[in-house]
């Protein structure tokens, strides 16, 4: 059984309120930090930690905004709240390496094994650790945003995969193309895994088009996860 513990962090003058999720026996193991979505920390991401819980491992569900929102009444704060880091990728790269520091410190956690995974604004996140050149064996991005940052990236040894609804509004095809090139030319291990007839926010059940483009997609959600554990299985052994 998985317990819940709140993580705070000071960063620049804001409480961050993450969530680490892990077993009961405080046993090291290899740990997931998990990047919200536009919404940050919410059910859909602590889910999502419960199940990896399951598999053997531990997550940590990071807390970008350091606030809650509530989903289809703070939409607004919370799409303010993302522009807000996203018009500054230099300080919301330290603000998600000071979040994986402090994952690293956990007792809990083998250092040595961690990855990232994030969706929508957070897989751009985990893309950046990534392009970070940051100690982490995988970023992977669900439905991520795709545009590159306004640092000189590092080569990258994290393995990269980002999965993609084709018919994502936020990332085009051309975007993806792009990613594929960066990612080249970084030396990094990487994967697209793009599905038809699928658009933003596949993988979250609450979707269902009440912001155009964003609709959860049952099958891709699961081959995506799948996909997702076949990677930690092949990173963490």
């Amino acid at each position: 059984m998985s317990r819940e513990t709140p993580i705070t962090l000071d960063f620049e003058g804001e409480q961050l309120s993450s969530v680490f999720v892990g077993r009961r026996d405080g046993a090291v193991r290899p740990a997931v930090m998990l990047i919200p979505t536009v919404m940050g920390v919410s059910e859909l991401e602590l889910g999502f930690g419960r199940q990896l819980v399951e598999l053997g491992y531990s997550a940590f569900v990071a807390d970008l905004f350091g606030r809650r929102f509530r989903a289809g009444i703070d939409r607004e704060e919370a799409f303010a709240a993302m522009t807000r880091l996203k018009a500054d990728r230099v300080r919301l790269r330290a603000r998600l390496l000071a979040l994986l520091g402090q994952l690293k410190g956990l007792g809990a956690v083998d250092e040595q094994q961690v990855a990232v995974a994030g969706y929508c604004f957070g897989g751009m996140c985990a893309l950046d650790i990534a392009r970070s050149g940051a100690d982490v064996a995988a970023a992977v991005a669900f439905h991520g945003l795709l545009d590159p940052p306004d640092w000189p990236t590092q080569p990258i040894g994290a393995k990269v995969i980002a999965f993609h609804g084709w018919d994502d509004p936020m990332a085009r095809p051309e975007a993806v193309v792009a990613l594929g090139k960066e990612l080249t030319e970084a030396g990094a291990d990487w994967q697209v895994h793009a599905y038809g007839l699928t658009q933003h926010g596949f993988t979250n059940p609450g979707a269902q088009g009440a912001v155009p483009g964003v609709h959860y997609k049952p099958v891709a959600a699961e081959r995506s996860w799948t996909a997702f554990i076949n990677l930690l299985e092949e990173v963490f052994g």
